[in-house]
């Protein structure tokens, strides 16, 4: 049933005004259509997302979104220059080097936006 449906993801953001500086100004998106005081961003693949007022923005431990890119070094050395930070992790199954861990068959990276929602970046490694 679901499967052939697209998905799109919610971001929450305690402050949209701040978030979109962030999500337009640092990441470069583009906005898309404005609903109920948030907007969408439109992606590659007809996939979306949309960055929406909630008071529990930035309150998930876990990742809310990740875009699959085919270069992640080329990705995260152009949103450091934007001043992106990446999130390093030094665990036993997982260890970061200049913000990207390989594990799993992929590569991967981390940052949060200005409301503490962590994003993501993943590239599959071919085998």
């Amino acid at each position: 049933m679901l499967q052939k449906s697209p998905l799109y993801a919610y971001i929450p953001a305690k402050d949209v005004k701040r978030a979109r500086k962030f999500y337009e100004k640092t990441l470069g998106l583009k906005p898309g259509p404005e609903v109920s005081g948030g907007v969408t961003y439109e992606f590659a693949s007809g996939t979306a997302c949309s960055l929406h007022a909630a008071a529990n923005g930035g309150t998930s431990q876990a990742s809310q979104a990740f875009w699959q890119v085919e270069d992640i070094e080329r990705e995260v050395a152009e949103l450091k220059k934007a001043g992106v930070e990446f999130e390093e992790y030094d665990l036993p199954d997982m260890k970061t080097k200049d913000g990207i861990a390989t594990a799993g068959g992929a590569k991967a990276a981390w940052f949060k936006d200005t409301e503490g929602n962590t994003l993501a970046l993943i590239q599959g490694l071919k085998s």
